[in-house]
């Protein structure tokens, strides 16, 4: 490899050096969640890694009970950063079982989110899909889903075939996206067992099925995060990551992570198509 000894005095920006280090553009493929941040808090994330993000998530049900002029904040927040919105399953499945779905999306709507999540982690849904996402559509809604029970445990075999054909159901019904299971802990759950390994073959099922740009996976820690990265490259999308987070996921996923550079399917590539370490001078 030939290393320049002087200095050029050319001005680089960050992008421009990446591409001469082999890391291409990549678009968006990771949906962050706002467990409760504060609006300033969540501004200045939105500053530094709104053009990473594919959505923002807006989660579990503190929005609920928070001032309601702070969610407004962050909503108009990641408007202006040109970031879409989804709030998390967990409200939509409550409102659901106390008969207020119709009053929960109103309720969305009015806020200027971009899409809500439905799902049956803790409840069963009495309404078929076309119903639910006529009601979304109405309203001016963008519809996903969550594959997967949060307290059913690790999937089974006949758990991913019965997913598979819910989730078909679901986007025949007009929904963007599948979301697939895995809390915030992603232990005994979904696709991971209770030591943490990702079951890969049931993984490969859900891509197969629905297509890496259609299907999210959680992956809520380190270990969750760079087993499906290491499995599926680059364009795998991850969702359920902490904003603090999504920096070093998206470092990971462009191999300029020290255990990632290690690995032929991250690492970054010159334009002749080598990885960088290959190159000899």
């Amino acid at each position: 490899m030939t290393v320049a000894t002087k200095a050029s005095g050319r001005k680089l920006h960050t992008v421009e050096y990446l591409t001469l280090i082999g890391v291409s553009p990549l678009r968006p493929a990771i949906s962050p969640f706002d467990p409760g941040y504060d609006p300033m808090t969540l501004d200045g994330h939105l500053g530094q890694s709104a053009h990473l993000m594919s959505i923002l998530k807006i989660s579990m049900a503190c929005w609920l009970i928070a001032a309601e002029r702070a969610t407004r904040r962050k909503i108009a927040a990641a408007r202006r950063h040109g970031v879409p919105t989804v709030v998390g399953g967990g409200p939509f499945e409550v409102a659901v079982a106390q008969g207020q779905l119709p009053a929960y999306l109103d309720l969305c709507a009015d806020l200027g989110v971009t899409r809500v999540e439905c799902g049956e982690g803790f409840t069963d849904l009495p309404f078929e899909p076309p119903v639910v996402l006529a009601m979304a559509l109405d309203r001016g809604l963008d519809v996903q889903y969550e594959l997967g029970k949060k307290h059913g445990g690790a999937f089974t075999e006949a758990a991913v075939e019965r997913l598979i054909e819910r989730g078909r159901r679901w986007l025949d019904a007009g929904a963007l996206q599948l979301v697939v299971e895995a809390r915030e802990s992603a232990l005994g759950v979904g696709l991971f067992d209770e030591a943490g390994a990702l079951n890969r073959a049931f993984a490969d099922r859900f891509a197969e099925a629905f297509g890496l740009p259609t299907v999210m996976f959680e992956a809520p820690n380190k270990s969750s995060q760079f087993a499906l990265l290491d499995h599926f490259g680059r364009e795998v999308h991850l969702c359920n990551v902490r904003l603090e987070e999504v920096l070093r996921v998206e470092i990971y996923r462009r191999g300029l992570h020290s255990d990632a550079f290690a690995r032929d399917n991250l690492r970054p590539r010159l334009p002749g198509g080598a990885p960088v370490g290959e190159m000899v001078g």
